[in-house]
């Protein structure tokens, strides 16, 4: 802004082969129909004009919501001028006349500290957010169908500028998904700012989002760009968006169409390019019956809808995960790894990870600190009422055995009282590797092989040729205690197993 109309052709012709856009306007009135049509990065402003000093615009601008910062040109500079300046929000400040290269290291300077300012107050936001950056920031683990699928449906999207919602329990992953969306984007170089509406104060959510003036609350003592607009460019990923107090989503509604937030205090509309991603862990169907969440902005961000799956239906993925979990911790906390072995892997494939990733960490890290994986690893009860198979109540009781011998087969064996080979075979067939069944001699010569679990009854070892000739055998059940089937109830329970050698459990 120059009343000169030479020197606002030579800052045009100076900057238009660097800039995306270059606008001119001869006097205020011309540049606040400028600034209200459309956001700019950076304002050049002449301090002396027809009938008005620039330092006063400016210091009125700065005072209704200017944020773009600004390099104060004159002629006739002083050290008063300069100190007014920078109490007017002056970035910069340069003498006429000036060449080419000088008016251009000074743009370079003030968008290189807008820049900076910007990265390092993200930083800030997501040391505040304590988001597990270090591990699994940009990539999803694993390789099971459920994994893959989500994957897929990111590749398609993320090029595209549309809104996603991401929707899961707690722990699945949810922000990493937004991270990969995020990376393969044309907006990967531009900031990625996450941001947890949970942990936020609701009086403060205002603020954070949209920003503030000077004044505009007790204790803004200085003016504060929002989330959004330090994510411009860039993507704005709002996890937990069901916690958001009804006034604030209106606003986000107005955000979402409009494209323009409105920073408190301010009087006037700031432009912001920005893709958003939101994620919850809640039914937002059931927000909206409740009159917790506004149904408007739920259609308004459901364009496409991402489920991430728990860590119990990803399969092989666990063992992954935790594979990946023990190298990292391991080199962050300076301590050795823990040896996963076969019985660990059963017990975390078995698990059903109500935490997701995030409890499988947590895991990892404790089995970290205490040198070995704790007892309690093993599968939790079984819920009142809930139904096993023999399959399940059998793989069970060889865990919990394991469990509480500290991964010691021998020891678990006895705790059974059945083989060790036979726990071996089982665990071979639970990690996918069944190994190969050779026949076996049963005391009066004829040849046999282990069986399957019956359907039911008293055995979970069974001879699969005459069920008389391992009555000498050594094969005790694998299960503690199944119960007899129903027309045996009510008689009084043998001492030992009538078939099968070996005490009744």
């Amino acid at each position: 802004m120059d009343d000169e109309a030479g020197m606002r052709h030579f800052l045009s012709r100076t900057l238009a082969s660097r800039c995306k856009a270059v606008e001119v306007a001869p006097d205020c009135e011309a540049a606040l129909a400028l600034l209200e049509a459309r956001h700019f990065d950076l304002v050049i402003l002449d301090n002396v004009m027809q009938g008005r000093r620039g330092v006063d615009w400016l210091a009125e601008q700065r005072a209704s919501g200017l944020f773009p910062p600004t390099i104060l040109i004159t002629a006739f500079a002083d050290l008063e001028t300069a100190i007014q300046a920078l109490k007017a929000g002056a970035s910069d400040f340069l003498l006429k006349p000036f060449r080419s290269n000088q008016i251009l290291n000074a743009v370079a300077r003030c968008l290189d500290r807008v820049r900076l300012e910007r990265e390092n107050h993200v930083l800030r936001h997501e040391l505040r957010a304590n988001s597990d950056h270090v591990l699994l920031r940009d990539r999803l683990i694993g390789s099971s169908a459920a994994i893959e699928e989500v994957r897929q449906i990111i590749a398609r999207v993320a090029p595209l500028q549309s809104t996603i919602l991401l929707t899961g329990q707690s722990g699945t992953g949810k922000e990493v998904a937004a991270r990969m969306i995020h990376a393969l984007s044309d907006r990967a170089a531009r900031p990625f700012v996450p941001v947890n509406c949970a942990a936020i104060p609701a009086d403060m959510v205002e603020t954070e989002l949209f920003g503030h003036l000077k004044g505009a609350f007790t204790g803004a003592h200085q003016n504060r760009e929002g989330l959004f607009l330090n994510a411009r460019g860039g993507t704005l990923f709002l996890d937990e968006i069901g916690e958001l107090p009804l006034a604030i989503q209106a606003k986000l509604l107005r955000v979402l169409e409009d494209r323009r937030v409105w920073p408190l205090g301010s009087e006037r509309e700031v432009g912001v390019d920005v893709r958003l991603l939101f994620a919850t862990n809640s039914d937002l169907t059931r927000a909206v019956a409740e009159g917790r969440f506004r149904a408007d902005l739920l259609y308004r961000i459901n364009v496409l809808a991402i489920h991430m799956p728990p860590l119990a239906q990803r399969g092989g993925d666990i063992l992954d995960l935790a594979h990946l979990f023990m190298a990292k911790l391991a080199q962050q906390l300076g301590m050795p790894p823990v040896d996963i072995t076969d019985e660990v892997a059963a017990s975390l494939a078995a698990y059903h990870w109500p935490g997701n990733v995030r409890e499988l960490r947590n895991t990892i890290e404790r089995a970290l600190i205490l040198g070995r994986f704790p007892p309690e690893l093993s599968l939790p009860p079984v819920a009142a009422g809930a139904t096993e198979t023999l399959a399940d109540l059998e793989r069970r009781a060889v865990l919990a055995a394991l469990a509480a011998s500290n991964g010691d087969r021998d020891a678990a064996a006895r705790r059974l009282g059945i083989s060790r080979k036979t726990i071996d075979r089982r665990m071979a067939e639970w990690n996918g590797c069944p190994p190969a069944r050779p026949p076996f001699t049963t005391r009066t010569g004829r040849r046999g092989a282990v069986g399957a679990l019956p359907a039911s009854g008293d055995r979970a070892v069974a001879d699969a040729g005459d069920p008389a000739a391992a009555s000498g055998g050594n094969h005790a059940p694998l299960v503690g205690e199944i119960r007899r089937s129903a027309d045996h109830q009510g008689q009084q329970r043998p001492d030992r197993c009538p078939t099968v050698s070996g005490p009744y459990p």
